[in-house]
């Protein structure tokens, strides 16, 4: 058995009828490399069902403590069916881009049954470039960026002949917990919290308004008392205030999904033009893009947009240990600057500020934060947070998530089949109806972009920006 820390806990707590807490990833694979120029349902099984002694959260299914009492337990599935977490589905013809992206919305759209182990994947055929696609959707519970990394790199292959697998772990499984052990555990859990409390509350409070927590009355009156106790003062509140757009209110169950690729040379010529890096170019043409978007919609505030950036604070050790390890950091998005250039420079400044910050903050802050809440109340108290960021007056917490993740730069293989591209299909939630991810592999960043199907029903206008916003920050030949 392994208990969910609280942080992980926060990703099933935001579940409700309209958003779910997964997340996952499209991969386009070229069939030709496989043994026998194919790469099906039954061909994905066999290579899972190979590596499934390495994987062991695949197995993993929750066991909730009754009451509430404390964090729920993953334990291992005694009844685990491969056959229902794999399935096939092909595109009706052509089978486009755009069908993929919306077959693709479809089934992130549908949440993830709580009483199996809470990952899905997706062979789909049908499409019109003979490739073959790959949809998997893993709860975020179970894995963050970089973990869920570590499970795609036990996945793939660096030839398409596979390779020697290392042995597996020894298996700490034991029997499946039934509902009295896991009272009884809850039971003995009750006197750790106001421990976990006291001990949170040192590095917790003078950082309270760089958690969700920060959108609660006083929040930040307490944050800045405390931190002038500190004898080094704290990072400082971040003054950052978010306006308001069409994408900032509750979100609907139904997603709109898009993708795309840029090439990284490109980005990177920009990056060695002006004097920055490559995730100061992301940043910065996301920011050009949904200014663009927000002006076809007259709606363009006059300040600068707060981007939500997750950063992770997983460390060498807890390499294979799964969960979640992040912090959430703010940022300006400068869309309310219209030259590429000017908005690209105070971006590279803004991300410095925010580099400083994430220096001064403790790496276990967000589930410290989450101490102060007893496990009874906890997900309760997690949904009403995030609705009063939703519905206080004035402003949200942030406007949308931009997030970049650095792959490899070499091919790598699914059972043969060589991974073209691997487009990022990541969460919104009520207040932020926007996520841009990208992931940059073999030459070229990798787009997917989520939001609610309502509030942004022409979604692809932000991708088509993208390329734009790239092209006016290309250094003279």
């Amino acid at each position: 058995m392994r208990q969910l820390t609280s942080l992980d806990a926060q990703f099933l707590a935001l579940e409700n009828t309209r958003q779910a807490g997964h997340v996952g990833s499209l991969a386009i694979l070229d069939p030709s490399t496989a043994p026998g120029g194919r790469l099906g349902c039954r061909e994905v099984k066999a290579l899972l069902r190979e590596r499934l002694p390495l994987l062991p959260p695949l197995r993993w299914r929750l066991a909730e403590v009754p009451l509430g009492l404390d964090y729920p337990y993953w334990v291992d599935d005694g009844e685990f069916d491969l056959d229902y977490h794999v399935r096939e589905l092909a595109l009706a013809s052509p089978g486009n881009d755009a069908q993929l992206a919306e077959q693709t919305a479809r089934i992130m759209s549908r949440p993830l049954d709580r009483a199996r182990p809470l990952w899905e994947l997706y062979v789909i055929e049908g499409l019109e470039s003979g490739q073959v696609a790959v949809l998997t959707k893993i709860h975020h519970a179970v894995v963050d960026g970089l973990s869920g990394a570590e499970i795609m790199g036990l996945l793939l292959d660096l030839v398409p002949e596979g390779r020697e697998l290392p042995e597996p772990a020894a298996s700490s499984a034991g029997h499946t917990p039934g509902g009295l052990e896991l009272l009884a555990r809850g039971l003995l859990g009750v006197p750790r919290y106001p421990v976990r409390m006291l001990r949170s509350l040192p590095a917790a409070i003078p950082n309270l308004d760089q958690t969700p927590f920060g959108v609660l009355p006083g929040a930040g009156t307490v944050s800045r008392l405390a931190a002038r106790l500190r004898p080094d003062g704290g990072p400082g509140p971040t003054n950052l205030v978010a306006p308001k757009t069409s994408f900032n209110a509750p979100v609907s169950p139904h997603r709109r999904f898009v993708f795309g690729k840029l090439p990284l040379a490109g980005v990177k010529a920009v990056k060695n033009a002006y004097g920055v890096t490559v995730n100061d170019v992301v940043v910065s043409i996301c920011a050009g893009a949904v200014r663009d978007w927000l002006l076809e919609h007259d709606e363009l505030p006059d300040e600068p947009l707060v981007a939500q950036i997750p950063v992770s604070v997983r460390t060498d050790e807890q390499w294979g240990t799964y969960g979640n390890r992040i912090l959430l950091m703010a940022a300006p998005l400068h869309t309310e600057i219209a030259d590429p250039v000017e908005r690209l420079q105070a971006t590279h400044e803004s991300l410095l500020v925010m580099k400083e910050r994430h220096r001064a903050l403790p790496a276990a802050l967000l589930q410290d934060a989450n101490h102060f809440v007893p496990p009874a109340v906890f997900a309760r108290a997690a949904r009403l947070t995030f609705a009063y960021s939703t519905s206080r007056p004035g402003r949200p917490s942030w406007n949308l998530v931009i997030s970049n993740v650095p792959g490899p730069q070499f091919p790598l293989y699914l059972a043969g089949a060589k991974l073209e591209a691997n487009y990022p299909v990541s969460v919104i939630t009520d207040g932020m109806g926007l996520n841009i991810t990208v992931m940059s592999y073999m030459g070229s960043l990798d787009f997917g972009l989520v939001a609610d199907r309502d509030q942004m029903p022409d979604l692809e206008l932000v991708m088509e920006k993208l390329g734009a916003e790239l092209a006016l920050l290309a250094p003279a030949s």
